[in-house]
């Protein structure tokens, strides 16, 4: 069978540059989809992107559909005929379904059948239906419609290409007739570009200078961004998204060095560059200590002869922007950050939780609690706590609400507040994302930590539980972020005491009945998903989970110990036999003897585990205590020999009421031992 390339490329007005990649994927994946439905093979697909264009480039597409059958069973015979031999509803129905008379239809076999070999169509008709539906399925929001026109799209389309090998495909989408001629870059290009054949697109469009592979744009952005840098002495700042967006905006992308003046830097660096990037899609330059140059990077989508003028006419833009937030800088500081706190009793946290004021009054109090019990500095934590939420009423923070935290660290330092505080008020808001940096002081993590306990337990205390994807208060995030900071830099919080403060924190603001637990329940729940990511099974976390403690350090190290133990040997056995032991004990009436008394054994066995537990017992208490699980774990390890033998030769449930309640102390006690780090008879 014969193959030919196949290109489309339809032409519009610029096109949002965030959502391109978004747009050609799918275009790629609808036409995919398409030629997969029709039969229709190929060797290679490739999708191109740019400002005012998506294209999709296949080769060695198939010219013709292979000839294909349907075979369709119908009603069995028995019902399709009545005693007289007439046909019932039952195979006219079947007859009207496949399109034809009932005489067409096989009646020989048990069942009626439909038999209809289809010939395959050729490409070139197929072709523009598979092009219009995945342009129809682009997962565009809000459509436009151009002119008096009725077709609607993204932006207004202006050509439309579409080849198989060197013919034109003959048809009409989007309003635009099919066609071979693209257009070039609007200054450096306007005419039309011919396109020869599906093979040459790339090459006819950069004669025309229009680099359609956004990849190659990206490239050439990154890498001469990077040598430019360098040139500067510094290290540009290029954000995956920014890369992406730049990339997008530009058909022939030329970066340019731009500066501005270096009164500028006295103004907190990351307001800077949060209007540089966001404003102007600029890559900002850092010198070798993380400082800001005063010097930025633009990529022009031009070649142009006097590239002065280019660079003078960004540095006039971008002159007003950092203009204002000098301004906002400079009004802020006229006042210390506390007063901002006035502002903030009139600032609505949530309408039964009070305002933004009360919430900070709060953490105050719970972030100089936390720092107590986690060796931090409690009078600098309820400070920070108390100046927390200043910055979010500055005009700094009003104008760049990326700056909140960051604006409250400058304010706080330019008011003398020690390091730590500063530090924490930027810290509070750690971490920002999955993976993302954690506080680095403990006065940092004290008030992180109050700021999210206090944000559960308010919200839980009035109801509003997350559902489903709905997490309008970033509980689950919130959760997440004070396990990690308590795990990853080893916090020994009891999560318990901590909630049942923040509880009483709020007064009757909140429902108190069962609302610590149902917080370190949502808080321990959210620890399930981590340990799975981690590809720690799940029964490990349950068996930690059994036990309920209080700390997250103390819960992570539990269940490292667990999946340690149970690389051991022995630890299938012990599971298993912890199980039974439990099975044993859940049925034993009224409460469990506690005391095992040596003059009811009548088997050498029993003394054998009653010592092997005396012994393993003193050794692992003082593990225990040190928090030594994995030790502690490995030590029970050697409880298997004895364990198995007293099962081979004693029976639990002896007739002597006094043996039998002996045994179960006995058993107890072994079952006590494990308990110390985990219920491992879930392993099981």
């Amino acid at each position: 069978m014969s193959a030919l390339d196949f290109l489309v490329e339809l032409g519009t007005e610029e096109l949002p540059p965030k959502a391109l990649n978004t747009l050609a994927e799918a275009f790629l994946a609808g036409i995919d989809k398409g030629l997969q439905a029709a039969g229709l093979n190929y060797e290679s697909k490739t999708v191109y992107a740019a400002p005012r264009r998506l294209a999709v480039l296949i080769t060695a597409l198939a010219t013709q559909q292979p000839d294909r059958s349907i075979n369709l069973d119908g009603p069995p015979r028995q019902a399709a005929f009545d005693a007289e031999g007439n046909p019932t509803q039952a195979a006219l129905g079947f007859a009207k379904k496949c399109g034809v008379d009932l005489s067409e239809i096989d009646q020989s076999g048990p069942k009626l059948r439909y038999s209809q070999s289809i010939a395959g169509k050729a490409t070139a008709s197929l072709l523009p239906t598979i092009v219009e539906d995945s342009l129809n399925d682009l997962p565009i929001p809000k459509r436009m419609r151009w002119g008096a026109r009725k077709e609607e799209f993204v932006r207004p389309t202006q050509w439309l290409v579409m080849l198989l090998g060197d013919q034109v495909i003959d048809c009409t989408i989007l309003a635009q007739k099919a066609g071979r001629d693209s257009r070039g870059h609007r200054f450096h290009h306007p005419e039309n570009v011919r396109i020869g054949s599906p093979s040459s697109y790339l090459a006819d469009l950069r004669a025309a200078y229009v680099l359609a592979d956004a990849n190659e744009r990206r490239e050439i952005i990154s890498k001469r961004t990077e040598e430019l840098a360098t040139r500067q002495e510094g290290t540009a700042i290029v954000p995956p998204a920014l890369l992406d967006e730049v990339t997008a905006l530009v058909e022939w992308p030329v970066p340019l060095v731009c500066s501005f003046e270096e009164r500028f830097l006295d103004v907190p660096q990351e307001a800077l560059i949060t209007t540089m990037q966001d404003n102007q899609k600029y890559f900002c330059l850092l010198d070798a200590d993380g400082k800001l140059l005063p010097r930025f990077i633009t990529v022009a989508n031009i070649e142009s002869k006097d590239p002065q003028q280019i660079i003078a006419g960004n540095e006039k833009v971008v002159r007003p922007r950092l203009t204002d937030a000098e301004f906002f800088f400079k009004q802020d500081k006229k006042q210390k950050l506390e007063d901002f706190n006035q502002r903030l009793q009139n600032v609505v946290f949530q309408e039964k939780l009070g305002s933004v004021y009360d919430k900070a009054e709060r953490v105050s109090r719970l972030a100089a609690y936390i720092a107590a019990r986690i060796g931090g500095n409690a009078s600098w934590a309820a400070r920070a706590g108390l100046l927390s939420k200043c910055d979010l009423s500055t005009e700094m923070v009003g104008e760049f609400p990326e700056m909140q935290g960051v604006a409250g660290y400058y304010y706080a330092l330019n008011d003398g507040e020690p390091e730590d505080v500063a530090l924490a008020l930027n810290e509070q808001y750690m971490p920002r994302g999955a993976g993302a940096e954690l506080p680095s002081t403990l006065t940092g993590a004290a008030v992180a930590i109050a700021d999210k306990l206090d944000t559960l337990v308010g919200i839980f205390g009035i109801g509003m539980l997350p559902t489903g994807s709905k997490d309008p208060y970033a509980l689950r995030r919130a959760a997440l972020g004070v396990l990690r900071i308590l795990i990853e830099k080893q916090l020994d919080l009891d999560l318990n005491d901590a909630v049942a403060f923040a509880v009483n924190a709020f007064g009757t603001k909140v429902k108190a009945a069962g609302l610590n637990d149902s917080v370190l329940e949502f808080i321990f729940d959210r620890l399930r998903a981590r340990y799975e990511d981690e590809g720690v099974d799940v029964a490990t976390y349950l068996s930690v989970r059994a036990l309920k403690p209080g700390s997250a350090l103390d819960f992570d190290q539990r269940v490292q110990a667990v999946q340690a133990f149970r690389k051991l040997p022995e630890a299938a056995a012990l599971a298993a036999v912890n199980k039974r032991v439990s099975n044993l004990l859940s049925k034993v009436e009224g409460s469990v003897p506690t005391v095992v008394e040596a003059k009811y054994f009548d088997n050498a066995n029993e003394f054998s585990l009653y010592s092997a537990i005396q012994q393993a017992d003193q050794a692992v208490q003082p593990m225990a205590a040190s928090r030594q699980y994995s030790e502690s774990l490995a030590r029970l390890a050697a409880l298997r020999e004895p364990v198995d033998a007293f099962f081979e030769a004693v029976m639990v449930n002896a007739e002597d009421a006094k043996v039998r309640a002996n045994r179960y102390a006995l058993l107890a006690r072994l079952r006590g031992l494990f308990l110390g780090v985990a219920d491992i008879s879930l392993l099981g």
